[in-house]
Parts: C-alpha cells; sequence; structure tokens
C-alpha cells in the first residue's frame, strides 16, 4: 500500500511543479519569500529554481495574499502527507493492517489537501 501512496504523491509533485513552472516571476518571487520567511526545509527543491535575487521588485499585496492562500495550502497538504507517512512507518514496524489502512485513509486525504492546493496555483497562473 505504502508504494503505491508513494507514487501518488510523486506524481502530484511532479504536476506541481508543472504548474508552478508557469507562474511569472513576480508569483516566483513571491511565493520563494514566504518560503525563505517560513524557513521550510520541504520546499528546498523550489528554493534552486525560485531564487531570491537581492534587489528584488516589491510585490504588491493583493498578489502576495494570493500567493499566501497557495503556500498554506501547500503546508496543509505536506503536512497531511507527513502524518500518513509516520501512520505507514509505525503500522509496518508493527506489521499492522488496520495501521496501514489508517495510513492509506491519511493518505487519501493528503491527496485530495494537495489536489487542490495545485488547484489554488493553477488559479493563480491563469490568473497572471
Amino acid at each position: 500500500m505504502r508504494e503505491i501512496a508513494d507514487k501518488a504523491r510523486a506524481a502530484l509533485d511532479d504536476f506541481e511543479m508543472k504548474v508552478k513552472t508557469t507562474w511569472s516571476d513576480d508569483l516566483k518571487i513571491a511565493y520563494n519569500r514566504l518560503v525563505t520567511e517560513s524557513g521550510d526545509v520541504k520546499q528546498s527543491r523550489q528554493k534552486a529554481k525560485l531564487a531570491r535575487k537581492p534587489d528584488a521588485p516589491k510585490i504588491d499585496s493583493e498578489l502576495m495574499a494570493a500567493v499566501r492562500r497557495v503556500k498554506e495550502a501547500d503546508d496543509d497538504a505536506y503536512n497531511a502527507h507527513e502524518d500518513a507517512e509516520d501512520v505507514f512507518a509505525e503500522a509496518e514496524k508493527r506489521m499492522s493492517t488496520s495501521g496501514a489502512r489508517e495510513g492509506a485513509r491519511k493518505a487519501l486525504i493528503a491527496y485530495d489537501l494537495h489536489e487542490a492546493a495545485i488547484r489554488k496555483a493553477e488559479a493563480l497562473a491563469r490568473a497572471k
């Protein structure tokens, strides 16, 4: 079960990155600022692609608020994925089928949250 869950998560991660590569430079800079401010280790793959320039322009507050909503949705999805991973790990350690079912249930919730975050990112790309 966990292997399938990992493949599904990887597919969502790939799709998320494809969507975010369509963002304007202002969106990328705004998102990177939020990632940098919060110190998210999980976003390190994006830090390289969305590098903040020292003389980055001021970002419109409305745009920043929209990007913040995407970032919060991303964080919610990430946290849900990590919860599922923790449950899967414990289930494997104990060889528990009920734990694996619970991990799968949590993974499904995480996929829904991840998909919702991607939809928000897509909407932001279309609004540019």
